[in-house]
């Protein structure tokens, strides 16, 4: 096989990871015993991820921070309180147990996902502004992430702050400097290699997921519905939100596409393995997460096909007026 058949075959996997996902999920649940050993290897496939993408960023990505700063701001704020905020009221409103509400609130206390800025591109939103929402988010998270469980989480469990903060700094920012440190040093090499590197993170996302549903198989039976309710609901809101504050503030409409994605999109596996890593006592704490990831890739997809044709409609009447005009 040449190159360019691995490039294709990475493009498509990149580009199909939802359907993937299901997948795996579907062998992972009537097959657990084939998958559930992955949930071992829960932070090291996270850290292969994040290092993923480490690698993929450029010196230019992070202009973005000096040359556009609200809009970053607007996305950071965003991030940070309409998911958090939306978990702990749903987790209150559905009477969750402390396990599925702990499991829903890391979820929303995560930073923006990977998958964000593939889904902004379908979308034809801004993707600079995606990379640098995610890129802000991510290494800000292992303040953000741990300060904003133990504020919302504590009322259910008890929350080590300060574990909390290694455990994010180990798997996340870690990671991230790591790849982007190897990339200044072998940027060549690196570029030469750039369509493989999605399949890193391709691959460390399907492992994680199918690992905790295929040790969570009979448990889904019980509460599966639930925590796929509030799963649902939790995102649409963060898209909503994120798209309709974007739009109140008058920002351009590529822009708002890139903030509603970024802030309904999270980065679950991260929420998996902060539950595996911290809160061992709490199993079905990491089911929110593996559901999350399935959903939001699914519901993200359709919310890329919405905006899209919502912008050519926007387009095809500003000519209209024109040449009315």
């Amino acid at each position: 096989m040449n190159m360019n058949h691995i490039k294709k075959v990475c493009n498509f996997m990149s580009s199909n990871i939802a359907v993937l996902i299901i997948i795996f999920s579907v062998a992972a649940f009537f097959y657990p015993n084939g998958f559930s050993w992955a949930t071992n290897y829960t932070t090291l496939f996270l850290g292969a991820a994040m290092f993923g993408m480490g690698l993929t960023i450029k010196t230019q990505d992070f202009k973005i921070v000096f040359t556009r700063p609200k809009d970053l701001c607007v996305g950071f704020v965003l991030q940070y309180t309409v998911m958090p905020l939306t978990a702990y009221v749903l987790a209150k409103a559905f009477g969750l147990p402390a396990d599925l509400a702990l499991g829903v609130i890391l979820v929303g206390c995560c930073p923006g996902g990977t998958a964000s800025n593939v889904i902004t591109y379908v979308a034809g939103g801004d993707v600079p502004l995606s990379v640098g929402m995610t890129i802000v988010s991510t290494i800000l998270a292992p303040v953000c992430t741990p300060v904003l469980v133990y504020l919302l989480a504590g009322s259910w469990v008890e929350v080590s702050l300060l574990t909390m903060m290694m455990s994010v700094i180990k798997v996340v920012l870690v990671p991230v400097l790591l790849g982007i440190l190897i990339y200044r040093i072998f940027p060549k090499q690196i570029d030469a290699l750039r369509d493989l590197l999605p399949l890193i993170s391709v691959v460390a996302i399907v492992m994680i997921i199918s690992g905790i549903v295929g040790s969570n198989a009979e448990k889904i039976v019980s509460c599966g519905a639930l925590v796929m309710a509030v799963v649902a609901i939790h995102n649409v809101v963060g898209l909503c939100l994120g798209t309709g504050v974007a739009k109140l503030l008058k920002l351009e409409e590529k822009k708002v596409t890139a903030i509603g994605i970024e802030v309904g999109m999270q980065n679950s596996g991260l929420a998996i393995s902060l539950a595996t890593a911290n809160f061992a006592a709490n199993p079905l704490a990491t089911l929110p997460g593996a559901i999350f990831s399935v959903w939001h890739n699914i519901s993200g997809t359709i919310y890329a096909g919405i905006r899209r044709g919502s912008e050519s409609g926007t387009a095809f009447h500003r000519v209209f007026r024109q040449r009315k005009i």
